[in-house]
C-alpha cells in the first residue's frame, strides 16, 4: 500500500479532495484483503451462523432494527460469547455488546439466545441449534445492538434494601448457624444479571412491581438469623406492598432462565407465606 500512496503522492497533479479519496480507496482494499486472509486461514475450521440483532437509534442507517449474519469459527467449547467477540472483531467493530469476567460471575452478558434468557459466557454454540439467533434482553429499552437499559432493575433491587442491617455490639463478630447458612446459601448466588426479570411476563406488565431478583434478594436478608426482628419486619413490610410478592403467579420462568439455579419462585412463595404468618390474628 506505502508504495502505491507514494506513486499517488508523487504525481503531485492530484486535488488533495483526490488523495484522501485514493487513500480511502487503498484503504478498503487494504481490509478487504485481510477479511479474505482471516476468512481463507478458518476454511478448515467448522464454522457456525450467528443472526445478531442490531440497533442504533445514533446513526441514521441503523435506527430501523435489523438483523445481521455473521459466520464465525466454531470449535468444541466455543461460547456465544466468544463467536460474539469474533464478530465484532473480525467483521464489524461497530457490534456492542456487554460483557466482562467470562466466568458467570459479573452478569453482565445475559442476551435472549434462541428463544431464552442466557448468559452468552456460559452457552455453547455445540448446544444450539443453527443458525444461533442472538437479541438482547425483552422488556427493556434498547440502547444500542445487544445493551440494554438496567436502570429500573438496580432500581429495584436497591429497593429492598439488599445489604446487612444486623447489630454489632461492641464489633462482636455474629456467627451464623451452619443450618442458617445453608437455608439462604443458593439466595446469595445471584449475579444481578436479569435475567430473571426480563423473563417474568408480570415484571414485563407491571413496571412497579419488584421482580423474581430483588424478592430473592430480600429473602436472602430476612431470613439471615442474625438480622432483629424489627429490621426483618421492615424488610416484609416491602415485600407485603401491592406490587411486592404477591404480584408473582408461580409461572417459574424465572427459575427456569436463572444461570446459577437459584429456586427463585420457591424463596417468593416463603416470602409470601412469612407475610401471611405475620398478618395471623389471634383471639
Amino acid at each position: 500500500m506505502s508504495t502505491q500512496l507514494q506513486r499517488s503522492e508523487q504525481d503531485g497533479d492530484e486535488s488533495p479532495q483526490d488523495q484522501r479519496l485514493e487513500r480511502k480507496r487503498l484503504g478498503e482494499s487494504e481490509r478487504e484483503v485481510q477479511r479474505t486472509e482471516t476468512e481463507s486461514t478458518d476454511d478448515e475450521t467448522p464454522h457456525a451462523h450467528l443472526k445478531v440483532f442490531r440497533y442504533d437509534p445514533e446513526v441514521e442507517g441503523k435506527r430501523e432494527p435489523r438483523f445481521d449474519d455473521f459466520r464465525v469459527p466454531a470449535s468444541q467449547g466455543t461460547t456465544v460469547l466468544d463467536a460474539l467477540m469474533y464478530a465484532r472483531d473480525q467483521f464489524d467493530s461497530s457490534l456492542t455488546f456487554r460483557h466482562s469476567c467470562r466466568q458467570a460471575v459479573c452478569g453482565s452478558d445475559a442476551l435472549f439466545i434462541n428463544g431464552s434468557q442466557r448468559l452468552g459466557c456460559q452457552t455453547q454454540l455445540s448446544d444450539l441449534d443453527k443458525p444461533v439467533r442472538v437479541e438482547p434482553l425483552p422488556h427493556q429499552e434498547v440502547e444500542k445492538d445487544l445493551v440494554v437499559d438496567m436502570e429500573h432493575f438496580y432500581d429495584q433491587m436497591e429497593a429492598v434494601e439488599p445489604y446487612f442491617q444486623g447489630d454489632t455490639p461492641d464489633g462482636e463478630e455474629q456467627l451464623q448457624s451452619r443450618e442458617n447458612r445453608e437455608k439462604i446459601k443458593m439466595s446469595t448466588r445471584c449475579i444481578w444479571c436479569g435475567a430473571c426479570q426480563s423473563s417474568c411476563n408480570i415484571a414485563a406488565g407491571d413496571n412497579e412491581y419488584l421482580g423474581p431478583a430483588a424478592i430473592n434478594k430480600a429473602y436472602r436478608f430476612a431470613m439471615d438469623e442474625r438480622e432483629a426482628d424489627d429490621i426483618k419486619a421492615h424488610r416484609m413490610n416491602i415485600l407485603e406492598q401491592e406490587h411486592g410478592v404477591w404480584r408473582c403467579q408461580t409461572q417459574f420462568s424465572c427459575t427456569e432462565v436463572c444461570p446459577k439455579d437459584i429456586p427463585l419462585t420457591e424463596h417468593i412463595q416463603e416470602m409470601k407465606r412469612e407475610a401471611v404468618k405475620d398478618n395471623l390474628k389471634f383471639w
